[in-house]
């Protein structure tokens, strides 16, 4: 089952998750910027500008959370956005924010689990996941469930934290990761585990060329990948 949120609860990492960002729903769009100082925008940017050249029409943005990446995406001037995620509470906010952007007619909410997507084969143009593939209980099998999805030529944009390795950005990550970051977690939400989880998730995560492989092993080709911001980020590209 690998790094789960709550250590000592018997349920597996799925629903462990799921009721962990049920938890934090309320905070989580404030303490990303707060941890982040901002620069997770741009990220989320840089990903869907690699996707303009595809002119993507129906895109599933998968893992979404609170629908940031969906409603970035709308700068695609796509059809139809589907933002899919396990937790009702983050997908509760989510709706809230496409209401108030008046993207309803572009922007849908649907429940649904990576490793068993309720769409057809072939269905999207494109799928974008950020920060969310490391969460998903079996890595491969969801990442051959959104092969599945996605259509024949389609490209799959991920955004993922990665392992810094550089010096001394090594260390000075670290620290922050590793003490700030779960410090700040346990001062501003009720649930202390989530910002613990999160350095331990991306610690587990087989980022780079280790990720490269398996998306491979999942049947995606033309894979290539951009690190971003001293490798704290990567953007992978792969293709169906």
């Amino acid at each position: 089952m690998g790094v789960t949120p709550y250590r000592h609860t018997a349920s597996g990492k799925k629903e462990q998750v799921e009721r962990m960002f049920d938890n934090i729903a309320p905070k989580y769009d404030f303490m990303n910027g707060l941890l982040s100082a901002g620069i997770h925008k741009r990220w989320r940017k840089k990903a869907i500008s690699l996707l303009r050249e595809k002119k993507p029409k129906i895109i599933l943005d998968l893992a979404t959370g609170t629908g940031d990446f969906a409603i970035e995406a709308i700068q695609l001037n796509p059809d139809k956005v589907i933002a899919a995620d396990i937790s009702e509470g983050m997908m509760k906010i989510g709706r809230e924010k496409i209401r108030k952007k008046k993207l309803e007619g572009k922007i849908s909410f649907q429940k649904a689990d990576s490793e068993n997507l309720p769409f057809a084969s072939d269905s999207f143009d494109a799928i974008t996941v950020g920060f969310g593939v490391r969460n998903f209980e079996d890595l491969l099998k969801g990442l051959q469930g959104m092969h599945r999805v996605l259509k024949p030529g389609g490209m799959a944009v991920i955004l993922e934290f990665s392992k810094v390795t550089s010096f001394p950005m090594k260390q000075l990550y670290g620290f922050y990761f590793n003490f700030i970051t779960p410090a700040l977690g346990k001062l501003f939400t009720s649930d202390r585990s989530a910002y613990t989880y999160l350095p331990d998730s991306v610690q587990a995560f087989p980022s780079g060329r280790d990720f490269e492989l398996i998306l491979q092993k999942a049947g995606f080709k033309d894979i290539r990948s951009k690190r971003l911001t001293f490798g704290i980020a990567t953007i992978y590209l792969a293709t169906k």
